[in-house]
């Protein structure tokens, strides 16, 4: 089975005035295709950093990082950002989601900078809220929904456009022990039945028990 994450040899070094600080130090991370994997591991070992490089937010200070065939720090600027609207959805802690859009208009905003039409964009929303078990919320704000079923139409948001990977950085990270648990049964079901690679962030060993795959960074080396 093909690799869709394939980091290499990879360094990540901030410099701040005259200090070096190495965040990732020559990692080497294989993620076949239609796995789950969880990143686990002290704060400030670099796990974000690892899943920023892997969803082309960040760059590698050297080494090489390739996702679903593409080496991402070759891309320019404008091409890294439509590779990752096609290739990436982002699963994040707080939601991010925009207050003044109902779940509906802010699961159709990946859509915007695709060639559809605005019927093809909310067609394809209400799916994915339909997936994530949400489409009667449809039309309610960020504010009339539990925290819980705002991460819902956060994963929806990150499902929409069907990409190849899902990268979550702590998504069970601010919600109840019982909305974590069914947001996890929902990664879960993308991961089986829709064959979303996911890569996901987490201090909670209950969560990195529903991956595949566990793997632990510490002080930016990377252990099974």
């Amino acid at each position: 089975m093909a690799n869709v994450v394939d980091v290499q040899g990879v360094r990540k070094v901030y410099n701040r005035d005259s200090l070096e600080i190495v965040v990732l130090d020559g990692i080497t991370l294989l993620v076949p295709e239609g796995e789950f994997v969880a990143l686990m591991g002290p704060s400030g070992s670099g796990k974000t950093t690892l899943l920023n490089l892997i969803a082309g937010i960040d760059r590698p200070t050297s080494g090489r990082v390739t996702v679903a065939g593409t080496d991402v720090a070759r891309l320019s600027e404008s091409a890294l950002a439509r590779w990752r609207s096609r290739t990436v959805g982002f699963i994040f802690q707080f939601y991010n989601l925009i207050p003044v859009l109902t779940a509906l208009e802010n699961v159709q905003l990946p859509l915007l900078l695709a060639p559809l039409s605005r019927k093809e964009r909310r067609e394809r929303a209400l799916t994915a809220l339909r997936i994530v078990g949400l489409e009667d919320r449809s039309a309610h704000y960020p504010r009339q929904l539990s925290g819980g079923q705002e991460q819902r139409v956060a994963i929806a948001r990150a499902i929409v456009a069907d990409p190849k990977v899902l990268v979550a950085d702590e998504p069970t990270g601010d919600l109840d022990a019982r909305s974590a648990e069914e947001i996890l049964t929902l990664m879960e079901t993308l991961n089986r039945d829709f064959k979303k690679t996911i890569v996901m962030v987490t201090h909670d060993p209950r969560a990195a028990q529903r991956a595949h795959a566990q793997k632990h960074l510490d002080k930016g080396v990377l252990t099974a």
